[in-house]
C-alpha cells in the first residue's frame, strides 16, 4: 500500500482487480476544498487509458512488477520464447503480449519483460534497432517539393518508409515505438 503522495510515473497500481500503470499525475490544491491527485492510468494488459482522480493522502494498492532482461530466442507457434540472461530459464510470451514489437525482434535481441506473479505483462524493446533492408525499389529522382520516401522491407518482415537513396542490403536504424526510419547504421 502506498499513499497518493507516493505516486510517480511508471508505478503499477492494483485497482478493482486490474493492473494499471501511472502514465501521468498531477497534485492539485484548489482554492476551495481539499487537495487531490489527478492521474492518467493505462491498463497493463489491454492498453486502455483512463483518467482517475484520487483525494490527497488516500491509500492505493500497488502491485509488484519484476522487470528483468531477457534474450529473444525463437518463435514457437503463437509464443515467443525468451531466456532469462541471469538464470537461463526459458519462458513463453504470447503474441498478444509482445504486440507490435514482434516486427522488430531478431534472434538474440535483448528485451525487458515485466512480470507480475510469474505472468508476463509486457515486453519493452530498446528504443531503436539496427535492421538490414532486404528489399526496396530503386529510388527515382524527380521533380518534387519535398524529400521523397519509399517502402522498404527489413529482415524481420516489417515495412519501413525510407529515403529514396537507400538500397537493398544496407543497414538502417529503426525506432521500435513507431516504426520510423532514424538513419543509416
Amino acid at each position: 500500500m502506498a499513499s497518493t503522495n507516493d505516486l510517480k510515473n511508471g508505478l503499477v497500481l492494483n485497482i478493482d482487480g486490474g493492473l494499471w500503470t501511472v502514465v501521468k499525475f498531477q497534485h492539485v490544491k484548489p482554492g476551495k476544498g481539499g487537495a487531490f491527485v489527478r492521474t492518467t492510468l493505462k491498463h497493463v494488459l489491454s492498453g486502455k487509458v483512463v483518467d482517475k482522480t484520487f483525494n490527497a493522502g488516500v491509500k492505493v494498492d500497488t502491485a509488484t512488477v519484476d522487470k528483468r532482461t531477457y534474450q529473444f530466442l525463437y518463435v514457437d507457434g503463437d509464443d515467443f520464447i525468451f531466456m532469462d540472461t541471469d538464470t537461463y530459464d526459458q519462458i513463453p510470451v504470447s503474441k498478444e503480449t509482445v504486440g507490435d514489437g514482434s516486427k522488430y525482434l531478431l534472434p538474440e535481441a535483448e528485451a525487458t519483460i515485466g512480470m507480475h506473479e510469474g505472468v508476463p505483462l509486457y515486453v519493452e524493446l530498446p528504443t531503436s534497432v539496427v535492421l538490414e533492408v532486404t528489399y526496396t525499389e530503386p529510388g527515382l529522382q524527380g521533380d518534387r517539393s519535398s524529400a521523397g520516401t519509399k517502402p522498404a522491407t527489413v529482415e524481420t518482415g516489417a515495412e519501413v518508409a525510407v529515403p529514396l537513396f537507400l538500397t537493398t542490403g544496407e543497414k538502417i536504424k529503426v525506432d521500435t515505438r513507431d516504426g520510423s526510419y532514424l538513419g543509416r547504421a
